[in-house]
């Protein structure tokens, strides 16, 4: 039974690596997208650089850490097929669909900036950050709760979480406004 903690524990590797992967390339395209507004040769220089930054994080870091991930819970179910079973287990495998979703969305925004499309804002993408983290809390609760009916209070908290970083957004929005450095 040893194998299947180790399993576990690959696992969850892969899952850091590849949620902080998530959070970090959508960061890059905020600069990707502001970088574009710049006048030559900033445009150009930092273009270049922080293309190459996206490439290297999203197929060295957060595409094989989703491969990887997804292999060791496919193993970690295969060998106990119990938790198939459970209430919570549903919820959080819904979960992890809307992960793949989000990465696949993110995964067509990264192939548009490294063709140099911008078609969202800044701002859209600063909210769009934010995605992987409704995911990741909505996962953790999940698995450290083990249960589906709590998740009425986890999804009440998730609310609170949005419009607390709307707030945010819109606070750093405006100190943006008055202070383009900050």
């Amino acid at each position: 039974m040893d194998y299947y903690n180790y399993l576990k524990s690959f696992h969850l590797i892969f899952v850091i690596t590849w949620f902080a992967g998530l959070f970090y390339i959508p960061r890059l395209f905020v600069y990707q997208i502001e970088a574009s507004e710049k006048p030559s040769p900033e445009k150009e220089i930092l273009g270049k650089q922080l293309k190459l930054m996206a490439k290297r994080l999203w197929y060295i870091i957060t595409w094989p850490s989703a491969i990887l991930a997804t292999l060791f819970a496919i193993l970690l179910l295969v060998l106990s097929p119990v938790w198939l079973q459970q209430s919570w287990m549903h919820v959080k495998l819904l979960f992890v669909l809307l992960l793949f979703l989000y990465h696949y969305k993110t995964h067509r925004y990264f192939i548009q900036l490294q063709n140099d499309e911008v078609k969202v804002t800044s701002s859209y993408m600063r909210i769009w950050n934010e995605g992987a983290t409704f995911i990741l809390f909505a996962v953790v609760f999940l698995v450290i709760l083990k249960s589906a009916l709590n998740w009425i209070f986890g999804v009440i908290g998730l609310f609170v979480l949005a419009f607390l970083l709307m707030l945010g957004f819109k606070f750093y929005k405006n100190i943006r406004s008055k202070n383009p450095d900050a």
